[in-house]
C-alpha cells in the first residue's frame, strides 16, 4: 500500500499546528514546505521529533527552485546551496529534496546541460544517501513538460535523480499522461496530486489559487493515475494543494478532507491498481431520497411551527410516547417538531436557535452506509435511546447537524409514536424537492467531498447568484432518480442572506426546504384557504417574463395573484413559491416540475432580493 501523504502548504496554520492535523487525520507521511520551516520558530532537529513522536515520515523538502542551467556564478552558488539544503535534510530526516523547474530569466536552455548538472548534484547527493527529484513546473522557463523533465533525468543517468510527477502540472496544460507508462517506476521518487475546477485562467494563477483535492474540480486525475498505476511506482501518493479557501479554513478540516479524498481516489483505482489499498470501501448504499426531517425548536416556537406546518397542508400524524417530539406528514414527507429540553436536539437548539437539527436519509442498506462513512472519517454519532426505542445509525454533517440512515428496518414510526388518525386524502405535497444548505464559501469544497464521496450523488455545474449585497455561489448534488437533492450555498460576502443567515443561525445549516407538487396552483389556493401567506414578488418580474415567454394572459393572472415564479427551459416549465422566513431563520419553497431539472436558478436573484426587502437590517438588535 502506497502511504499516503500530504504537503504542509496545503493547510493553514504555522508548522506545528499542520503537522497534528495531518497526524491526526490519519496520513503517514508529509511533505514540509520551505516556506513553513522558516518561518517556524523551532530547528530542524525539532520538527523531526516532533514528526517522529506524531508517526509522520517526512518524505520531502521542498521546493529548491531555479537550480539548472544557470550561469557561473550562480551555477556554483546554487551548488553551495543545496549542501546547505541537505545539512537541513539530514537534520529533518528526510532523503528527498524537490527541485522545481527553472523559471529564472537567468537560465540557459539546453537538455544536456540540465542534465549535467543533476548528474553532479547527485554525485554531492549519494554521498550523504539522499536524493533529488526533478518536476516540471507547468509554467517553467525551459522546462514544462513532464516529458522534458524525464529526459534530462534519463540522460543525468544517476541513481540519486529521478523525476517528480505532479498530476496538475501534467493534466492543467493538457499533456498526454500515456507516455508515463514508460518511465521506470523505480526513477519516479514522488508522485503529487491536486485537481482544479476548470477555469479561464493562466496557469500560474490557476495554480497558486485554485488547486483542489482530487475529486473536488474537473481534471481527470484518475486518468493520471492509471498512468502511474502502471510504471509499477509504490512510493507516497502526496498532495500539494495550493488553495486560497483552504489556507482560511480549518487545518484539522483541511486534513480530513485531504485523507478523504486519497481514499476515494483510491477505491477508485482498485481493479486495475489492487495494492494501491489494503481495505475497499463499502459501496455506497442507494438513497431514495428523504425520510424525515427534523426541527429543533423551543415550546413557543413548537406552536408556531405546527402552525405553519398545517397552514401548508401538513397533518399532524403521531405524538412521541414519551417526549416533546411530534411528527407531522404529508404525502411522501415526513417533517418532525423536537421541544425536548434534553438531548442533542436541545443541544442544537440552544447553540444555532429554531432550525433544522437532523435529516434521515432514505437508503437501502443503512448498515452499508454507516461503514462507508466511518472508513471517510465522518463523525459518527450516538445517543442513548429509551426502552423499546428504535436506534438509527448517524452521523455529523453541516454545521454540526445529523444525518441519519433510514432503511427499512429504521421506518417503524409505531414503535416511538401513537399514530393520530388524520385525513391524508386532500395532500398537495408529493415529497421533499429538495434541501438547501447555506456555509462559509470557504466550506463549499469540503462538503462537495462529503456527499459525493459517501451518498451516491454528483455534482452539477455550479452556479453564481446575485444577492443584493454580494455574490451566492451554488453547488447542487443530485442521485440518479433525483429524488435525492443538496444544494450547497456559500458566499464570501458577509451581508448576503445566506452569510447573514450562518452568522445569525451561528454555524452552517438548513435555510430552505423545498416540496413538490402536481399542481401548484391549486396547492397554493389551498394553503390560502388556510392562512398561509408567501414571499411578495414585484411587479417588475411578472412585466419581464409576459414579455420573455409570451405567456397566456390567464396563466399570467394567477402567477401575479399567487406571487409564483416561473423558468422555462425549451419545453419545461418550472413553478416555485416562497413562504416567508420562520423568525428570521429559514423558509419553504413549493415547487412544481414540468419536465424540469434545474432549481430556478434565473429567480433566485429576484427571491433574494424579495427576502432582503423582508429581513430587519443587521444593525438593528434582536429583541
Amino acid at each position: 500500500m502506497n502511504k499516503r501523504s500530504i504537503a504542509t502548504v496545503s493547510l493553514s496554520g504555522v508548522l506545528d499546528e499542520k503537522l497534528r492535523a495531518i497526524a491526526a487525520a490519519g496520513f503517514d507521511a508529509v511533505e514540509i514546505f520551505e516556506n513553513d520551516l522558516l518561518s517556524f520558530g523551532a530547528g530542524p532537529r525539532d520538527i523531526a521529533k516532533l514528526c517522529r513522536d506524531l508517526n509522520l515520515e517526512i518524505c520531502a523538502f521542498q521546493p529548491f527552485r531555479d537550480f539548472e542551467g544557470m550561469p557561473e556564478p550562480q551555477r556554483a552558488r546554487n551548488f553551495a546551496r543545496a549542501e546547505r539544503k541537505f545539512d537541513l535534510m539530514q537534520e529533518l530526516g528526510t532523503d528527498l529534496l524537490l527541485i522545481c523547474s527553472n523559471v529564472s530569466p537567468a537560465s540557459l536552455g539546453g537538455i544536456d546541460h540540465a542534465a549535467d548538472d543533476f548528474r553532479e548534484l547527485g554525485e554531492r547527493a549519494a554521498k550523504r544517501s539522499l536524493r533529488v527529484g526533478y518536476e516540471a513546473l507547468a509554467w517553467g522557463r525551459h522546462v514544462n513538460d513532464y516529458r522534458d523533465a524525464w529526459e534530462i533525468v534519463r540522460r543525468a543517468d544517476h541513481p540519486a535523480i529521478g523525476v517528480i510527477l505532479d498530476s496538475f502540472h501534467a493534466l492543467a496544460p493538457g499533456f498526454p499522461t500515456r507516455a508515463m507508462a514508460s518511465i521506470p517506476g523505480d526513477k519516479i521518487f514522488l508522485v503529487q496530486l491536486a485537481d482544479a475546477p476548470k477555469l479561464e485562467l493562466d496557469i500560474l494563477s490557476w495554480s497558486r489559487h485554485f488547486r483542489s483535492f482530487p475529486g473536488q474540480g474537473d481534471l481527470p486525475v484518475g486518468e493520471f493515475m492509471e498512468a502511474i498505476a502502471a510504471t509499477g511506482y509504490a512510493g507516497p501518493l502526496s498532495l500539494e494543494i495550493f488553495n486560497d479557501q483552504f489556507r482560511a479554513g480549518s487545518a484539522a478540516q483541511t486534513a480530513v478532507d485531504g485523507l478523504r479524498s486519497l481514499i476515494l481516489l483510491e477505491d477508485q483505482l482498485a481493479k486495475k491498481w489492487p495494492k494501491l489499498s489494503s481495505k475497499p470501501l463499502a459501496p455506497r448504499a442507494v438513497s431514495r431520497g428523504t425520510g424525515f426531517i427534523e426541527f429543533a425548536v423551543n415550546e413557543t416556537k413548537a406552536g408556531e411551527l405546527a402552525r405553519l406546518f398545517s397552514q401548508l397542508g401538513f397533518r399532524k400524524s403521531g405524538k412521541h410516547r414519551s417526549k416533546a417530539v411530534e411528527r407531522w406528514s404529508q404525502g411522501k414527507v415526513e417533517l418532525v417538531i423536537n421541544s425536548e429540553t434534553d438531548g442533542f436536539a436541545h443541544s442544537h437548539y440552544v447553540t444555532h436557535g429554531p432550525g433544522v437539527c437532523a435529516i434521515a436519509l432514505d437508503v437501502d442498506d443503512a448498515s452499508r452506509a454507516m461503514a462507508r462513512a466511518e472508513a471517510l472519517k465522518a463523525r459518527t454519532f450516538y445517543q442513548p435511546v429509551g426502552p423499546g426505542e428504535l436506534e438509527i445509525p448517524a452521523i455529523h454533517g453541516v454545521g454540526g447537524s445529523l444525518l441519519y440512515f433510514l432503511d427499512q428496518a429504521g421506518k417503524n414510526w409505531d414503535t416511538d409514536f401513537e399514530p393520530l388518525a388524520s385525513d391524508a386524502s386532500a395532500d398537495a405535497l408529493l415529497a421533499v424537492d429538495h434541501i438547501a444548505q447555506s456555509m462559509p464559501y470557504d466550506e463549499m469544497l469540503s462538503w462537495l467531498l462529503f456527499y459525493t464521496g459517501i451518498l451516491d450523488l454528483t455534482r452539477l455545474q455550479q452556479m453564481e447568484i446575485a444577492d443584493p449585497r454580494g455574490l451566492v455561489q451554488s453547488q447542487a448534488v443530485i442521485n440518479t432518480d433525483q429524488s435525492l437533492r443538496f444544494v450547497l450555498n456559500g458566499s464570501s460576502a458577509n451581508r448576503t442572506l445566506p452569510a447573514r443567515f450562518i452568522s445569525e443561525f451561528f454555524g452552517s445549516g438548513v435555510q430552505h426546504v423545498a416540496f413538490t407538487c402536481h399542481d401548484i396552483f391549486a396547492a397554493v389556493a389551498a394553503m390560502r384557504e388556510r392562512g398561509a401567506d408567501f414571499l411578495d414578488i414585484p411587479d417588475n418580474y411578472y412585466d419581464d417574463i409576459e414579455a420573455k415567454y409570451d405567456l397566456a394572459p390567464e396563466l399570467m393572472v394567477q402567477l401575479r395573484a399567487n406571487h409564483i415564479l416561473y423558468d422555462r427551459e425549451g419545453d419545461s416549465e418550472f413553478f416555485q413559491v416562497y413562504t416567508h422566513i420562520f423568525d428570521e431563520r429559514f423558509f419553504f419553497e413549493i415547487v412544481e416540475r414540468r419536465n424540469y431539472q434545474g432549481f430556478g436558478a434565473a429567480n433566485a436573484g429576484i427571491r433574494l432580493a424579495a427576502q432582503a426587502r423582508e429581513v430587519r437590517p443587521m444593525s438593528m438588535p434582536r429583541v
